[in-house]
């Protein structure tokens, strides 16, 4: 056994003989309440120098260092809030009570009843004080000013990233921010959160591989939801006329830095709506965000990039891209010549392709450059098969996709509400995903059908990434930086 493995063997017996020790005094290591404990950055924003009078402190929270100088103890408390200093003093504590907080470790939960004042130093301090042990810490913790720098630690066991990063403390303290703008923001245009089936007999509303399931009780084989716009369009069709949910969806694919299986969604529908309508909703919420939660609409990822939500949002057209990309002719080229252009600006194209799927994959070189917010418009109608045709071209259907940072994390239709028609899209996705991974997801729902047919009105509708949109909004580099518990391999 190496030196390092000796004296992380010892550590961890120490620890353990030392919750006997705490028991042999009387003294329960795992406590009990302790009530009306006030936030350390609180304490620290009210305490008032000129203050004649002492200035009560009651913390609780868990200690994040330890100096023992003999007669005297310094120690680190953490809150949610922050940090906040302890003075501990044998003269002040009494020689048993002194005897006991040396007796503390890094990582354990204690509650603090004292007085504020200011060191020398300047630093806002609690002295003479008591103290509650509330939880004994077996394990020591992170280096608290090296952070913990193990990517795999971090995803694995969050609690220590957290214990130990303020920086991802407060990350997903913006996350939760967001999610709650978002709600405060729909609820405050006239929009009803609702809820939808997280189990669905057949996968829908998007083209994407589902996690499969067994309901036991009704012997039937169930799918993870991969999207919820099917129930909610039923809604529209039962009378409501603003609704969305913010949901927990499943797609049984790869895992990325953008792509976790298990993820959150918004979506939202509103009657007698249409693209334009979720375009202005959307620009309206993400803005409301950024300037609510973070407090500017320009947020920067590095020196070299800033998004801009604050400029006009470009709104292009899906074909525009296309010819800025691979000339103003590409809509006149034969479908060999596009295989070959397509080549050329180093997309992947093969004969087993058509025109629109060719046209796909040299836009999948575009979207990465679209940096600022891109509302991309008018696309095929085959890569869109729940959305409604364009007026003047119905090869074209009346749809956004918004990329930011280029990345997509929210499209938007003018909803598809003929029957007809969407039965006839609806067979079109089905035999073109005949074979490939998103078969499943290619089943015609009769259920959605048959809605449709008693009449939808009307409606525009969208979905946003809520994890993509906090990785922009936060600035973290990975989705795995914003997911608390994030989907991992098991060792």
């Amino acid at each position: 056994m190496s030196e390092t493995e000796q004296n992380s063997t010892n550590e961890l017996v120490n620890r353990r003989n030392r919750v006997d020790m705490w028991r042999e005094n009387g003294i329960d290591p795992y406590g009990s309440r302790f009530d009306d404990a006030v936030p350390t950055a609180e304490l620290i924003a009210n305490f008032n120098d000129d203050c004649e009078e002492e200035q009560p402190a009651r913390v609780a929270g868990r200690v994040l260092t330890g100096r023992d100088m003999g007669k005297v103890v310094f120690m680190t408390v953490q809150d949610p809030s922050g940090t906040i200093q302890l003075f501990g003093q044998k003269n002040a504590l009494g020689e048993e009570n002194f005897k006991l907080f040396r007796k503390v470790d890094i990582g354990d939960i204690i509650g603090v009843d004292g007085k504020l004042f200011r060191t020398k130093k300047g630093e806002i301090t609690v002295r003479e004080f008591e103290f509650t042990m509330l939880s004994k810490s077996l394990k020591p913790m992170p280096e608290k000013w090296n952070g913990l720098k193990d990517i795999e630690i971090r995803y694995r066991n969050r609690y220590l990233d957290l214990i130990s990063n303020d920086e991802s403390r407060e990350i997903f303290r913006q996350r939760s921010a967001i999610v709650r703008e978002i709600r405060r923001y729909l609820e405050d245009q006239g929009y009803m959160e609702v809820e939808t089936p997280m189990m669905h007999p057949i996968p829908g509303g998007a083209a994407a591989r589902p996690f499969i399931t067994h309901y036991n009780a009704l012997d039937q084989q169930m799918y993870m939801r991969i999207a919820t716009e099917l129930y909610l369009k039923q809604l529209l069709v039962g009378g409501f006329e603003k609704v969305f949910e913010l949901n927990r969806n499943f797609r049984n694919e790869g895992v990325s830095k953008q792509h976790n299986p298990e993820f959150t969604a918004l979506e939202v529908y509103q009657a007698f709506g249409n693209c334009q309508t979720m375009m202005d909703l959307i620009e309206g919420m993400i803005r409301h965000c950024a300037q609510t939660v973070r407090g500017t609409l320009h947020i920067q990822h590095s020196e070299e990039k800033t998004l801009d939500f604050e400029s006009p949002w470009r709104r292009v057209e899906y074909s525009t891209l296309l010819k800025e990309k691979a000339g103003d002719d590409w809509f006149d080229l034969s479908k060999e010549e596009m295989i070959k252009r397509a080549h050329e600006l180093g997309a992947h194209a093969d004969d087993s392709m058509d025109e629109v799927q060719i046209g796909q994959e040299v836009y999948d070189l575009i979207e990465p450059t679209l940096i600022q917010p891109t509302f991309v418009t008018r696309l095929p109608r085959e890569l869109v098969p729940l959305a409604k045709r364009c007026t003047d071209d119905d090869t074209l259907v009346d749809v956004y996709e918004l990329v930011i940072d280029g990345k997509e994390i929210s499209p938007g239709y003018t909803e598809l509400n003929d029957p007809i028609d969407q039965r006839v899209r609806l067979e079109e996705q089905l035999n073109r995903t005949l074979g490939t991974e998103e078969e499943e997801s290619g089943k015609i729902d009769e259920q959605f059908l048959d809605a449709l047919e008693h009449g939808m009105p009307p409606a525009g509708g969208l979905g946003l990434g809520i994890d993509r949109l906090c990785m922009l909004l936060t600035g973290a580099p990975t989705i795995r930086d914003i997911i608390l518990f994030p989907q991992l391999k098991n060792k």
